[in-house]
Order: C-alpha cells, then structure tokens, then sequence
C-alpha cells in the first residue's frame, strides 16, 4: 500500500466511524457495536501507518546498502591503485565522486606519441577499472608546456589524452562510451613545472587520468570545457 492509498483509507475510514457517531441521535446504535467497529478501525488505519513506515524503512535500508557497497569498491579501487604508486611511481587524489590517478607517462617536446614503457602501467590500469567500476566513465586529461600558442598547446594536449584514450580502448578493452579524452594544454594553474618547456619541461607534458565513478561522468565533463594541449 502506497502512503497516498494508506492516507485516502484512513479517511474513509475515519468517516465510517463520523457516520455512525452522528447516527446515534437518529436510529438506536449498540455501545458495544460501536466501541467494536471503532476499535476496529483504529486498528487499520495503525496498520496502514505501519506498512507505509516499513516500506519508507525499506527504501532508506536499500539506499545505505547502495552507499556502503560504493565506498567499499572505492576503497578496494584505491588499495590496488595504491599498489602502482611503487610499481610505476603514480599518485593517487580522492575526489569526492571521484578518484584521479597522476601517471609518469610523459611525451617527447610536441610529441603525442605514447611510450612502449608506458603500455604495460595503462594496461594495468585498465584492468583495475574494470574488476573494481567497469561502469565508471574514465577521463584522459591531456597537458602541455607552454612552448608555442596557447591554442596549438590545447590541441597537442588532446591529441596525447587521444592516444591514450584508444591505448585504452584497444589494449586495455575498455568499452569507447566509458572513456573520454580532454586537455588543459598549457594550463598555468595544472603545470607541474610552471612556465618551463623542452628539457625542463618535460613533466608538463604528461596525461591524468580521472576515474568518475559517483556521478554518471557530470564531473569529468564540466572538466573537459576547458583546454586541449604541447
């Protein structure tokens, strides 16, 4: 019973009970009758209240059950990633929906070729993303130094979270509609050595990669109206 059905018949109840009442002045009623008929209906519409607080109970139980079984794949998420920051010298940041891993997968000065080293950390990746959210959406954030115009960086940033977007895709079989790639080009305020290019430069030019597994992929994509990267 839905609680607008309980509310509607505990009012027709409630005036089955006014009915009777006010027909004592008209016909002879039996106390005893009475007091039975509305002890009765008390009990139903106590009933009724009941069944709608132990399906609203209901719902609330299925929904922390929901939460709990999120942050705890979260947090198997973070101790395998966790593993990689010795492995492959990644970090890891805890978002608030979503988990973003810091790689040490750089490119060469206006080079958006990805490294054979670098195969084996994406792979690795890509099977932790689909023990642990293979529903997740993933966001390839591509980064440049600030060598050239800010809008040749932009697309040279895509162009390297693009590689490693269909790295992902084709040997690390993620599904395409669960990744996407964005850049932040020369981004001041996302360089890792700010205002230095070629040799110095080296760990501007690098990709991020973000794991949105709370949001249906909403914070990765106001992410992506910003830049794309040298």
């Amino acid at each position: 019973m839905t609680m607008g059905a309980s509310v509607t018949r505990s009012s027709a109840l409630l005036g089955v009970a006014v009915l009777a009442v006010t027909s004592v002045g008209c016909a002879h009623v039996n106390r005893e009758e009475l007091g039975s008929e509305l002890a009765q209906i008390r009990q139903e519409m106590s009933d009724g209240d009941q069944q709608v607080s132990e399906q609203v109970n209901s719902r609330i139980d299925g929904l922390e059950a929901r939460v709990d079984g999120v942050e705890g794949r979260v947090d198997l998420l973070e101790q395998d990633l966790s593993a990689l920051e010795t492995r492959f010298n990644v970090s890891i940041e805890r978002l608030e929906a979503a988990m973003r891993v810091h790689t040490p997968i750089y490119f060469g000065f206006n080079q958006s070729t990805i490294r054979a080293a670098d195969g084996e950390l994406l792979e690795t990746f890509s099977a932790l993303v689909l023990t642990h959210f293979p529903e997740a959406l993933i966001t390839v954030e591509g980064f440049a130094d600030p060598s050239g115009s800010a809008a040749y960086n932009l697309a040279l940033g895509r162009k390297r979270a693009e590689a490693v977007r269909q790295h992902l895709i084709n040997n690390g079989t993620l599904a395409a509609n669960r990744v996407r790639a964005v850049s932040y080009g020369e981004d001041t305020s996302r360089q890792v050595n700010v205002g230095k290019t070629r040799d110095e430069g080296w760990a501007n030019r690098r990709v991020v990669m973000v794991i949105d597994h709370g949001s249906m992929g909403q914070q990765g994509v106001v992410a992506s109206r910003r830049n794309e990267g040298s």
